[in-house]
């Protein structure tokens, strides 16, 4: 019986389970565009021209390797613009009950098609190095979920910067060696852009026609669509910035929004790259020599360790975890996230680099616009559906732990042992946003204060019966509790005045 082969936009693998299972000769791959999947949160014009053009690329790829592909694009008259609906036109225009699908990205999505009246075959994605069942296996039993140990039992398993049964340099990790500031430099090597296509020029017309109200600019465009290109990328990062990429990669510059950073997570969780071939070529480059350890291991941790850790979060909490809210916030989103006026450098600098380009790199998000959520107290899904939105890189599986988790706290604290707040300090070591600012990052109190200064305390204080026993905070607390009580009252006073000027809507 002829089977339906369900291939989405984050599954452009030729390897993918779904396909490996199938038989070119009688199945037929089903490859849909939908208006409902590009607005099921604001989705950056950028990120749904990446994802439309690499699916018509990729299923050109499948037809060259002898697939009868059935692509509904987004402007066919038929098309129902759902997923689970053109699953259902394409059965009943086959005549088949049977669809093979590799498990997706969103617990929406999965829900939807699993809800089909057709026998729906389930199978594991195996283009990561940990499958859901591992996961949980390792986790079971664990008062703590930290990534450290995950990180190194995959360090054992994919062998990768081993030295038998050792870690190579002699230390899991060389975190320390990645926190140094960044310096202007104009000779530095920006990342590959490739020039679109016709086949792409024609999907940027379409995005600019049926999502213009969207944040984001959608021109200029140079991502990666094609394996090829994206393989392209990938020499380009381990000859011109992998060997710097360690030291600055928590750096933040106003006219360097990319530094050394990769740019390779679209390719990696589209598909169109593999996350182990990507990190055995980051080994081989190190270990042919001129790459820095700390360089090296930095980029591998965040694949092996962070990439594959959040996706087992995300997998073994389910659906409920998106529903998280451990610190009962629930104000609206600012509008600066819109790209609405502010007086912060670092805000302003963040939010226009992420609509021009649908990027920020983690410290960006994690640091700057994630702390400033966290500080003013926004509604976590809130918070959530805009990271989802905005970012070229962004599916559910990975950016809700990192968003309710790591960033926001939401979960009380599985992800991550700490909230990540700091005041304008630690934004002013790692960056040079500070020196152009209207507010003064080292005035602690009055009208220039740094907004951070004045939330990072007030947060402190406002959920104080959460974390004052908290091993990584209690010094903060007992520096709170030395200052003298005038001033921690005139911060306080200041701290919820910014918190009601967001509130009404006004600049800060």
């Amino acid at each position: 019986m002829v089977s339906l082969v369900l291939v989405l936009g984050d599954q452009l693998s030729e390897g993918l389970a779904g396909l490996s299972a199938a038989d070119p000769t009688r199945d037929v791959v089903v490859m849909v565009e939908a208006a409902e999947e590009g607005s099921s949160v604001p989705h950056h014009p950028q990120k749904i021209a990446l994802i439309l053009a690499a699916m018509r690329h990729f299923a050109q790829t499948l037809r060259a390797a002898g697939w009868r592909v059935l692509y509904s694009r987004l402007d066919d008259q038929e098309n129902s613009q759902s997923v689970a609906g053109e699953v259902m036109r394409r059965a009943a225009e086959i005549g088949t009950d049977h669809l093979i699908m590799t498990h997706c990205g969103e617990w929406r999505l999965q829900g939807s098609l699993e809800a089909l009246p057709l026998h729906v075959e389930v199978l594991a994605d195996t283009r990561f190095v940990a499958s859901h069942r591992e996961f949980a296996a390792w986790a079971a039993g664990r008062k703590q979920l930290r990534m450290e140990w995950f990180y190194r039992d995959m360090r054992r398993k994919t062998g990768l910067m081993m030295e038998g049964d050792a870690p190579a340099g002699g230390q899991w990790n060389f975190d320390h060696d990645n926190r140094k500031a960044a310096e202007a430099d104009m000779l530095r090597p920006k990342p590959l852009r490739f020039e679109p296509d016709e086949i792409t020029q024609e999907v940027l017309d379409l995005v600019a026609a049926r999502f213009d109200t969207h944040f984001g600019r959608l021109r200029p465009f140079g991502w990666a669509v094609t394996r090829a290109q994206a393989l392209a990328a990938l020499d380009h990062f381990i000859v011109h910035h992998l060997p710097d990429f360690g030291a600055t990669q928590d750096a933040m510059l106003l006219n360097d929004e990319t530094l050394n950073h990769s740019l390779l997570s679209p390719y990696i969780n589209l598909g169109l790259l593999g996350p182990l071939e990507v990190c055995q070529r980051v080994e081989a480059a190190w270990r042919a020599g001129g790459i820095p350890i700390n360089s090296a291991e930095g980029f591998i941790r965040q694949i092996i360790g962070w990439r594959e850790y959040v996706r087992g979060i995300w997998a073994l909490q389910g659906p409920e975890y998106l529903s998280g809210n451990a610190l009962g916030h629930a104000a609206d989103l600012p509008e600066v996230y819109w790209g609405g006026a502010t007086k912060m450098a670092c805000m302003r600098a963040a939010v226009a680099q992420t609509r021009d380009t649908a990027y920020a790199h983690h410290i960006q998000r994690l640091m700057v616009t994630g702390n400033f959520a966290l500080l003013t107290g926004v509604a976590p899904d809130a918070v959530h559906r805009w990271y989802l939105a905005v970012y070229i890189d962004a599916f559910e599986w990975v950016e809700a732990p990192n968003t309710l988790g790591m960033s926001q706290f939401a979960d009380g604290g599985l992800l991550g042992s700490k909230p990540y707040v700091s005041s304008g300090a630690y934004v002013d070591r790692m960056s040079d946003y500070c020196g152009g600012c209207a507010y003064k990052v080292k005035e602690k109190t009055g009208a220039r204060a740094c907004p951070f200064n004045l939330l990072y305390w007030q947060f402190l204080d406002r959920h104080r019966s959460k974390f004052e026993k908290n091993p990584r905070m209690a010094q903060m607390y007992r520096t709170w509790d030395r200052m003298e009580e005038g001033h921690r009252m005139r911060v306080l006073n200041e701290g919820r005045a910014v918190l009601e000027r967001l509130a009404a809507g006004e600049v800060v």
